[in-house]
């Protein structure tokens, strides 16, 4: 359940296997007489912070808002995009650290019994084959405790011989030996940005080590480690000195002592949560387990083995002290990858998050909040030069510096307010769920500052507050003489994301007990915010118009924001929504809807919401089928290719459990939507609101078991098909309730 594995060496990023500590991560594609490891490093990102604010946004504000209100939207448009895109328009990009190239030596003939593997279990990827004389054995590891790379290679007859290169293929300026065991090289990327260190050590007690050029060569080793460090400035002002630290501790420790540490603190993450959904078929190569299941469906341990693999993927992408899971998490081959592979916060990003707290990965949330104060100071100066507003505002997108100006001139999504708003929706959550009052604390400056600059931004229309200028995150509409817009006032979801805002601040404020006249005017603000209504086909209507879309199967469902992640629309409570959200689903499947990857992982968690289990689990299927490479990275249709972003497999394990388990300030939903063909199961360690414990299992689509276990004194409904019950929890105990 907790491996997949390859019966070949791999021949593309689609078949490569991923490891990572956080802040290092290497993509394995591993081979019997060539090797490659892809290296990233969370901070080597292009160039430093540029100060991107228009000066010419703030003095046409009231031009555009003008143009709007009076439906002049081309106009609007066209005077946003000269006065409010960033100058220059785009901010900077995230980049590979070093690329390590293995060439082997004496390992002619065949290679038989080739197995490449991935084991969930204890984070490590091995690999092993044999050859007419020997056989061979590696294994590869991404330390959190040590901060490193491990590989360890060994052999029982015969020896290893190899040599090794670290290469960049461009923007790096130096390359060579630190010692006779060590290669490096390193560079500075552009004017006033990061530097970086990429360092590789070998170790070994038989053979000999030497350095030759920018080669590192052993010969004849039976046993081998490689360490390797990645370093930048971004968080060392001694970046070789660093590197060496990491190395000499993991070298004085040796392989076994770096192996044993990982295991054990990757496995106090990993084991909170243990998933089964039935039994495997036959044990076979995930490519071609995939494969079968396009042809006969998939199993429900494939769907277990997925669910880990993406609470896998935060764990090795999103530590304490790591930046936070960009696009592709930390994994990225390509120097000038798409979309720059940034933090895009007009849904992937946190969608990245989606499973941090439910999937019992708390900790992994924090980068995020990191972030946000590193974005804080940045959106404060851009609230103030381009709108004359107080508080913080970030856009669609923000990078390694904290860049919160308009990214790109798209106009179906640059000139979007939403982004920091969004992001700090979770400042509420990861508070509900961990209930850590200085957590709270220190971010609450950053949650008033959000909820202030919209006190400035909002305009009132009709007696009600609304965003302008607005859009609905990269969709377009049809005015009713043809003419396509997307610049308007109050897209829905803004208003969805608003309430959830202001709500959490509200809530916030009060747990600290904090009343002033910004609580009190954010009170009233909350009161003026429009209703969502439902259009002439029965949707949810996105915006404030009902208009027709240019694109009725657009990949986002920006409406449906208040039905999930948010819980403003819910099946009991909002009956008459809930229905309209069903046929806004409907109507974009039936036009071709979720042909991305993190859109098909969207849907699954809306569907799930809805108790629409068969719905939910089909859209797993068609993620499976069609957005997923055979490594089990999520993919994203670009240009004539596919391109992998992490947000579909952590929304898609986010979504898997709100499949199981519904939870939110008010109840929590047992089996909301639990899908026939998972009838018999059993989960572990999912967290609840309020960062209770459930344990669960259930056969022939009924529950029959349920433990839940606190760590707080507290109060919680529980729902179980028509039946409800208010359980008191004791700190340290476990509750079992029998429905």
């Amino acid at each position: 359940m907790g491996m997949l594995w390859f019966d070949e060496p791999s021949e593309g990023w689609e078949r490569a296997l991923p490891i990572g500590n956080g802040r290092l991560g290497a993509m394995i594609y591993g081979g019997v007489k060539k090797e490659t490891l892809c290296l990233n490093q969370d901070s080597v990102w292009y160039g430093g912070f540029i100060d991107r604010i228009n000066p010419d946004a703030c003095p046409n504000l009231e031009k555009v808002r003008g143009m709007i209100r009076e439906g002049r939207i081309p106009e609007a448009e066209k005077l946003l995009k000269y006065a409010f895109s960033g100058t220059p328009q785009s901010e900077r990009p995230y980049q590979p650290l070093a690329f390590a190239e293995l060439t082997y030596y004496g390992m002619d003939g065949g290679a038989a019994n080739y197995r490449r593997e991935l084991c969930l279990c204890d984070g490590m990827v091995t690999e092993e084959f044999e050859l007419p004389h020997q056989k061979i054995q590696k294994e590869y590891l991404a330390s959190f405790p040590h901060g490193i790379i491990a590989v360890h290679l060994w052999t029982g007859e015969g020896t290893i011989s190899l040599d090794i290169l670290l290469q960049r293929k461009r923007f790096y300026d130096h390359a060579g030996k630190l010692d006779d065991c060590t290669i490096y090289i390193d560079g500075t990327l552009g004017e006033g940005g990061v530097s970086f260190l990429a360092a590789l050590r070998a170790q070994t007690d038989s053979g000999t080590i030497r350095t030759i050029g920018e080669h590192l060569i052993v010969e004849d080793a039976k046993e081998l480690t490689l360490y390797i460090s990645g370093e930048t400035s971004f968080y060392e002002k001694d970046r070789f000195m660093a590197a060496k630290e990491k190395l000499d501790k993991a070298c004085e420790d040796g392989f076994e002592v770096v192996k044993r540490q990982h295991i054990a603190d990757y496995r106090k993450l990993y084991e909170r949560v243990v998933l089964d959904l039935g039994e495997a078929g036959e044990d076979i190569p995930i490519d071609k387990r995939m494969e079968i299941g396009k042809e006969k469906g998939f199993d429900g341990a494939f769907g277990a083995l997925y669910f880990q693999y993406g609470r896998y993927l935060l764990i090795s992408s999103s530590r304490p002290g790591s930046l936070p899971a960009n696009l592709q998490g930390i994994w990225n081959e390509e120097m000038l990858p798409s979309w720059d592979s940034k933090f895009t916060i007009n849904i992937n990003t946190e969608m990245n998050y989606w499973p941090a707290e439910t999937c019992s990965l708390t900790e992994c949330h924090l980068p995020l909040f990191d972030h946000l104060l590193r974005m804080w100071e940045n959106g404060k100066k851009t609230a103030e030069r381009m709108y004359g507003c107080r508080g913080f505002v970030a856009h669609h997108n923000t990078d390694l510096w904290g860049d919160c100006a308009p990214q790109d001139i798209y106009i179906p999504a640059t000139y979007w307010v939403m982004g920091g708003a969004w992001l700090c929706t979770h400042i509420w959550t990861h508070y509900l769920y961990t209930q850590d009052m200085d957590f709270l604390q220190r971010m609450y400056p950053v949650l008033k500052d959000a909820v202030l600059f919209f006190h400035d931004y909002l305009i009132e229309v009709d007696g009600k507050l609304l965003t302008c200028p607005s859009v609905s995150p990269e969709n377009t509409y049809i005015m009713p003489d043809g003419t396509q817009g997307h610049i308007c006032m109050g897209a829905a979801m803004d208003i969805q994301i608003l309430k959830d805002l202001v709500d959490g601040y509200l809530k916030a404020s009060g747990a600290l007990g904090i009343r002033d006249e910004i609580v009190d005017r954010s009170g009233e603000i909350l009161k003026k915010l429009p209703e969502m209504r439902i259009g002439k086909h029965g949707q949810i209507m996105e915006w404030q118009e009902d208009y027709e879309e240019a694109e009725p199967g657009h990949r986002h469902i920006s409406q449906l924001y208040a039905l999930y992640p948010s819980h403003q629309i819910s099946v009991d409570k909002t009956p008459v929504l809930a229905e309209a959200a069903e046929a806004t689903l409907k109507r974009r499947l039936h036009y071709g809807g979720g042909h991305t990857g993190w859109s098909c992982a969207w849907i699954v968690g809306l569907y799930a919401r809805l108790w629409e289990s068969e719905e939910a689990v089909l859209m797993l299927d068609k993620l499976w089928s069609q957005s997923t490479f055979p490594n089990l990275m999520d993919t994203h249709p670009r240009r004539d290719g596919y391109v992998f972003q992490i947000d579909g497999n952590l929304g898609a394990a986010a979504a898997i459990t709100e499949m199981l388990v519904q939870s939110d300030e008010d109840r929590t939903r047992l089996l909301p939507a639990l899908p026939s063909r998972w009838s018999k199961g059993n989960i572990t360690g999912l967290t609840l609101c309020g960062g209770a414990r459930l344990n669960m299992a259930w056969e022939n689509g009924r529950l029959t078991d349920c433990r839940i276990w606190s760590p707080r004194p507290m109060e919680l409904t529980v729902i179980y098909g028509e039946e409800e019950r208010l359980v008191t929890l004791q700190t340290g105990k476990t509750a079992n309730l029998k429905f």
